[in-house]
This record gives structure tokens, C-alpha cells and sequence, in this order.
């Protein structure tokens, strides 16, 4: 969109003041909480949040419904009643043509500010609810249904004095009533997400025309990378990365580290904010942030959480996943991811060594995956998402009406 004439505001969490700055954008502060006596990493809230957290990781997508996932709606709602003001304030003095929002959890401010809004969808596209589909953050398959009736009303009765109190707070802002069993609006606008035609879902009843699919979305910004000589010679390269939140949890990734370090092949690791205590093997390299995109089209296989982002990233460049779901929607790429054929998934707490490398080396002989990804891979390529979603947004400001026609 910079590229295109537009000037792009970020209104991002104070901690991470500066960082889009440095990127050529202007920025507007905010904060989603009270601000704590001591200085503050970016995004250390959330690193405190899941790290303090991570052993609901190792229950059930049905164990987690109440001591994880309501949590985390919490927090989500809470800082969106909290920065509701602040992000009025914002708009009244950026007085933007168009907002773009990509969260979970609505702000009632967006709907409130009298202008054009998009919203983005960058989680699995089963946030966006079907009764033909698994329920979201349920990591249940599309082909076995006895258990979704059973999550959906565990999940309903988990979180429905939330849903309540949000959605009066949103009405209370002049907003309209939430959607049943919701915390976020459908915008009249545009509505994007991000899921490759090949493994998205087959809906029993079609979208609005204002939503549209956008194959891959990857950016061409992160800094260049070369392997390392010490990853030369025999061997495939592996790229293990559980995001910036599961990579917290240490435990899980020292041992993850350790089993990896008994293959004949190379290992970069993405190894979060817990680096420091983190000893990687001599057939590895690896630091705290890593340019993801600049790293993956020079590996043979990926290890993953299963964050959306990682997930589509890796079928953009035609890498074949093992996928560690720990929370969230990473259990849900995880199941499409297998029930596709692309990888597979399984249990990071209960996987055994030799399981895993079993995994690897057959996902790294399977001949016949590696045509099927490059294919995919070069059909993605060939139409990048964030070409397509900046002329759709362009035209929400322009235009001030809605973008039909559902691609």
C-alpha cells in the first residue's frame, strides 16, 4: 500500500515503539492494559502470558476450553475495552480514509469511527463459523463429526457471561449486537483471510460478497539469508520454529533440540524469547528472531506449531510440515495439514524420539509430495495475496463502498 501512494498509519502496543517506524510508517501508541512500573520487551505481556501458561498446552483441545482458551478471550476483551478511548482519540486526529483490523476480538472504536473498515482474518478460516465444519480452536477432523455438537456446546457454555458483557459493552458504544457465540463483526466492507484453495474448506453456505480469499499472503521485507557453512555437505536443512509464544516454552524445545540433534541433517532454530537458556547441537544454527520468509525457500521440510502464518508460508514455498499444535488455531492447521496430505500432525508432548525422525526422513524421501508442493507453491507464487489485498483495501478508501465478487 506505501508503494501504491498510500500513507499507512500502524497503531500498535507502546512496547513496540519504534519498529515500524524504522520501516518507513508512521506510528500511533496505545495500550491494551495499564502500564506496569518496570520497562517493558515488545509484546512481553503475551510472552509472560503463555510462558506462565504452558502446561494447559499439554491437555486437550476440549481441557483447554476453560483454563486456556477463556483466558485468553479475557485478556483479548479486556484490552479492547481498555484501549477503546485511545483508539477513538486516534482516529479523530489520523482521520484515516480506511481502517484495517486484524484481531480476534473487535474494537468497538473501528465500527464507531465513521469510516470504512476491513477486516482481516489471519487465523485458521474456521473462526469464520459453518455448521458443515469442525468448530474453530477444536483441532477436531472434517471427516468424523460425533464430537463437534459436544465441543460446540462446552465452548458455548464456557463463554457465554463473556460474550454477554462484551457485547453490552459494544451496544453501549453504538455498536451493533455481537454475532451468537462471537467476539468480532463481520465487516460490510471487505473481509480477507488467508488459506491456499487446496487444503481451505468446502462451506455449506457461501460467504458474504464482501469476503474474498487471498492464497497467500507473504512479505518481501524480512532481511536476507544465507546458510551458514557449517550446513554444508550431506544432509537435508530443517527449519524448527513454534513462534515466538511456543518457543517459551523451553522445556519442550530443548527436548525438540536434543532429539533433532541426533539426525544426520541440518537444523535452523527459530529459538524465541528464551534463546539464552536454549544449547543447540553442532548440526544446528539458530537465534531469537530469524527472517522466516528469507529461510524458507532454502529448507527441505519445516517444524511447526502451526501459526497461520508459518502454515501458509510453508505451502508458498512448497515445503512439506510437521506440525506441534500447542493452542489456539494451531490445532486446526494442524488436522487440515493431514487430512490434505501435506504433512502431518502430531502430539508435541507425546511424541517419542524415534517418532519423530521416523517423520522426518519420510517426509523428506516422499518424492511424490515434493512435485504436488512445488506445483501448489508456483500457482501461490505466481498471485501474491498482499498485491491483491492492497488494491482491494485501496479501493475501500477510494471508493468508500464495498468490494463484491468473493475470489
Amino acid at each position: 500500500m506505501q508503494r501504491r501512494g498510500a500513507e499507512v498509519v500502524f497503531v500498535i502496543e507502546e512496547s513496540f515503539k519504534g519498529t515500524l517506524q524504522a520501516k518507513g510508517f508512521t506510528e500511533e501508541l496505545m495500550r491494551l492494559k495499564p502500564k506496569p512500573l518496570v520497562a517493558e520487551a515488545p509484546g512481553q505481556f503475551w510472552k509472560d502470558f503463555i510462558r506462565d501458561t504452558a502446561p494447559e498446552f499439554r491437555k486437550s483441545t476440549f481441557e483447554q476450553i476453560d483454563t486456556l482458551i477463556k483466558p485468553i478471550w479475557r485478556e483479548l476483551i479486556d484490552g479492547s475495552i481498555f484501549v477503546n478511548d485511545r483508539l477513538k482519540a486516534i482516529f479523530e486526529t489520523v482521520k484515516p480514509d480506511v481502517i484495517v483490523q486484524d484481531n480476534v476480538v473487535a474494537f468497538p472504536a473501528v465500527l464507531t469511527a465513521g469510516v470504512p473498515w476491513v477486516r482481516i482474518v489471519s487465523c485458521n478460516p474456521l473462526e469464520v463459523a459453518d455448521p458443515a465444519l469442525p468448530p474453530a480452536l477444536s483441532g477436531l477432523p472434517s471427516s468424523e463429526s460425533s464430537d463437534w455438537e459436544r465441543f460446540r456446546q462446552a465452548y458455548v457454555a464456557a463463554h457465554a457471561d463473556l460474550h454477554d458483557d462484551f457485547n453490552r459493552f459494544a451496544v453501549e458504544q453504538g455498536c451493533p449486537r455481537l454475532p451468537a457465540v462471537e467476539f468480532m463483526y463481520e465487516s460490510p466492507f471487505l473481509n480477507l483471510y488467508t488459506y491456499p484453495d487446496e487444503i481451505d474448506y468446502g462451506r455449506s453456505r457461501p460467504l458474504a460478497q464482501t469476503w474474498h480469499r487471498l492464497q497467500s499472503c507473504v512479505r518481501s521485507t524480512d532481511a536476507p539469508f544465507e546458510l551458514p557453512p557449517s550446513l554444508a555437505g550431506p544432509g537435508k536443512v530443517i527449519y524448527l520454529s513454534l513462534g515466538s509464544l511456543g518457543s517459551a516454552d523451553t522445556d519442550l524445545m530443548t527436548r525438540l533440540i536434543d532429539v533433532l540433534g541426533e539426525t544426520s541433517h541440518h537444523v535452523i532454530v527459530s529459538m524465541g524469547p528464551q534463546h539464552e537458556v536454549l544449547q543447540l547441537h553442532d548440526n544446528m544454527v539458530g537465534a531469537e528472531f530469524l527472517p522466516q520468509t528469507s529461510i524458507l525457500p532454502l529448507v527441505d521440510l519445516v517444524i511447526t506449531h502451526g501459526g497461520n502464518n508459518t502454515v501458509t508460508e510453508s505451502l508458498h514455498f512448497g515445503k512439506p510440515m510437521i506440525v506441534l499444535p500447542l493452542f489456539w488455531d494451531q490445532h486446526d492447521n494442524a488436522q487440515r495439514v493431514q487430512e490434505i496430505g501435506l504433512g502431518v500432525r502430531l502430539d508435541p508432548y507425546r511424541l517419542r524420539g524415534e517418532e519423530l525422525l521416523g517423520w522426518v526422513d519420510r517426509l523428506l524421501a516422499d518424492r511424490g509430495l515434493a512435485v504436488r508442493l512445488q506445483g501448489l507453491a508456483s500457482r501461490l507464487q505466481a498471485t501474491p495475496g498482499t498485491v491483491q489485498a492492497a488494491e482491494m483495501i485501496e479501493a475501500v478508501a477510494r471508493r468508500g463502498s464495498p468490494v463484491p465478487g468473493r475470489s
